[in-house]
């Protein structure tokens, strides 16, 4: 019977941890989320500007 771990392993060394792959989509996502919360802030201070 093989042992779970050494399949872990075997990825890692390979360099295809699905959990990295994981990691890097949740910090897109994040990053592209933040990024559009800042859009939307500069936007609506754009917007609501005082006028000269």
């Amino acid at each position: 019977m093989p042992d779970k771990g050494t399949d872990a392993n075997k990825a890692k060394s390979e360099g295809k941890d699905p959990h990295n792959e994981r990691q890097m989509w949740w910090w897109l996502g994040y990053f592209l989320f933040g990024i559009h919360i800042v859009a939307f802030v500069m936007i609506y201070a754009v917007t609501h500007a005082p006028k000269k």
